[in-house]
């Protein structure tokens, strides 16, 4: 059996951070893990998707629609884009900020109201938190990416506390660790 993870966001918030340190907790737990990073436009504000695929064997690192068993998403927009992908009664961990894309900035576009609604609506178990606001009681909102991970750990019963511990020291420079388990602490609500 294969557990499918995506992790949405835009550039610049964390996600591939998110992945590396999900991707670490799992091989430390004795997983088979494939990882596959989609860009986009990251760079510019652009969405970014990272696909993490565990189990005994796992042979592609893509996962179709349908698929996903969680979602993981550092933007509210960006949850509902990939909904599609969500298998039905699967699990959404969403960060509360909206970030205006493109077509909103220009006026062609409002942004959407009521996604988290609305991701309910279509089957979703959605938990939206404002990892903002716990990564600045951290230290600084650039953990917000660690809060969420720390929210996601709750509902992730495959990889033991002491595996996100071990894989935070692993995969967040020292000089920001303690901010980062800090933040992490807060995601999990401790």
């Amino acid at each position: 059996m294969t557990t499918n993870v995506m992790i949405v966001g835009v550039g610049g918030q964390g996600s591939l951070l998110a992945s590396k340190l999900l991707g670490h907790v799992l091989v430390s737990e004795g997983y088979d893990v494939k990882v596959s990073e989609v860009h986009g436009m990251s760079q510019r504000g652009g969405s970014v998707v990272t696909y993490v695929r565990f189990g005994d064997n796992v042979a592609s690192p893509l996962i179709d629609k349908g698929e996903a068993d969680y979602i993981i998403s550092f933007e509210i927009l960006e949850a509902a884009r990939y909904m599609e992908y969500l298998k039905p009664g699967g699990q959404v961990v969403v960060n509360a900020q909206e970030i205006d894309p493109m077509p909103v900035i220009t006026g062609a576009m409002e942004y959407p109201k009521d996604l988290v609604s609305k991701m309910e609506e279509a089957g979703a178990k959605v938990d939206a938190v404002d990892a903002l606001m716990l990564a600045n009681e951290a230290g600084s909102i650039k953990a917000a990416n660690i809060a969420l991970m720390g929210r996601f750990s709750k509902y992730f019963q495959e990889a033991s506390l002491d595996a996100w511990q071990d894989s935070l020291e692993a995969c967040v420079p020292h000089k920001f660790l303690e901010l980062n388990r800090k933040a992490f602490a807060l995601g999990r609500g401790e």
